[in-house]
């Protein structure tokens, strides 16, 4: 008789994956908060939704991943903060709801699994669910030969959150005077790397070691910064002050993002000379070359988050977020619309 092909001799190693659970199961623990039932490992994970101190609790759900920057993470081979990134991507969104995060799920894909690179990632995320307050509950590992190039992956991350009805933010009451300030990023976040990485590596024919002039160290660092965590200043700026919008600046930049908050009858006046643009942005757009109206309409810039508050509330905002060791930035205002007008306009 022939002998029986096997499971791992057509690419898929279930005993990898079995070590893979057991050795991030630790990590998973670390994270847990009030509410958690179950965790890793079961079929489904289990939370209790008894929600005491929210007399209407709505469930908040965002999922995202890291897009084309999990390609540089692939060039310098360094995996440890790519996880932070896909923690930060659904829990800044659900936080623009005025929501806390409860429980975070990932999906690592690969084409052969590799425990010691698979861990680091998922390390990654447990840190981020720290960062954030919420649980690593589960995730999925699949192993999936033939569709990932050798050494490559891919990630989705899925979170859940909870605010009262009565407090969800929504925008709707934004109107003409009302102040945006802005909290700093600390560079790329996760968005508009396809067209950093033809600007970097292919515009300026560097490597991933390469050292940039105006940047402090190589571009691999710079470039693979982990995104900001911004739930814990914004849960804390609202148990004592009205937020009546969040913006979390990601994919569309400035241009897309502002528009899902503010009301159709108002728009945005942002002063770009507000705050102090990072090196990495001004590399990207002189060497571009790109655009003013492309660089905010694909990039951060400089400002992850955007806070839309009464002017009487602007100033003690800023300072509690000083004091949360955030950067704040006034950096414009809110206007009535007219006919024609853009809902963001850039000084």
């Amino acid at each position: 008789m022939k002998r029986g092909l096997t499971y791992k001799e057509a690419g898929v190693d279930i005993s990898e994956g079995e070590r893979l659970v057991r050795s991030i199961k630790g990590y998973a623990r670390d994270t847990h908060r009030e509410g958690v039932i179950t965790g890793v490992g079961g079929f489904g994970a289990l939370f209790d939704a008894s929600f005491k101190r929210c007399s209407h609790p709505v469930l908040v759900s965002a999922t995202d991943g890291v897009g084309t920057k999990l390609k540089v993470a692939f060039m310098a081979d360094r995996h440890d903060t790519i996880g932070i990134d896909l923690v930060a991507m659904s829990v800044n969104d659900i936080v623009t709801s005025g929501a806390e995060p409860l429980f975070f799920l990932d999906y690592f894909a690969t084409g052969k699994l590799d425990k010691r690179k698979a861990g680091r990632v998922i390390r990654g995320v447990a840190k981020g669910c720290k960062e954030a307050g919420c649980s690593l509950i589960g995730g999925e590992t699949a192993e999936m030969p033939g569709i990932y190039r050798s050494g490559e992956y891919d990630l989705a991350g899925f979170a859940v959150g909870v605010v009262d009805k009565a407090r969800i933010i929504d925008g709707s009451s934004i109107k003409a005077g009302d102040i945006l300030v802005g909290i700093a990023s600390n560079g790329l976040h996760s968005n508009g790397y396809s067209l950093a990485r033809r600007v970097f590596f292919e515009r300026m024919g560097l490597n991933i070691d390469s050292p940039v002039k105006g940047l402090r160290g190589r571009i691999g660092n710079e470039l693979l910064k982990p995104t900001r965590i911004y739930v814990r200043p914004v849960l804390s700026l609202l148990n004592d002050y009205e937020i009546k919008g969040i913006v979390h600046v990601t994919g569309g930049g400035f241009a897309e993002n502002i528009p899902r908050v503010i009301p159709g009858r108002c728009k945005a006046v942002i002063q770009s000379g507000a705050w102090p643009v990072l090196p990495v942005f001004k590399i990207i757009r002189d060497e571009g070359p790109i655009t003013d109206d492309e660089m905010f309409r694909t990039f951060n810039c400089g400002i992850g988050m955007i806070l839309i508050v009464s002017r009487a509330d602007s100033a003690p905002i800023i300072k509690r977020l000083v004091e949360l060791n955030e950067k704040p930035y006034l950096i414009g205002e809110v206007a009535v619309r007219g006919k024609g007008e853009r809902a963001v306009e850039i000084l």
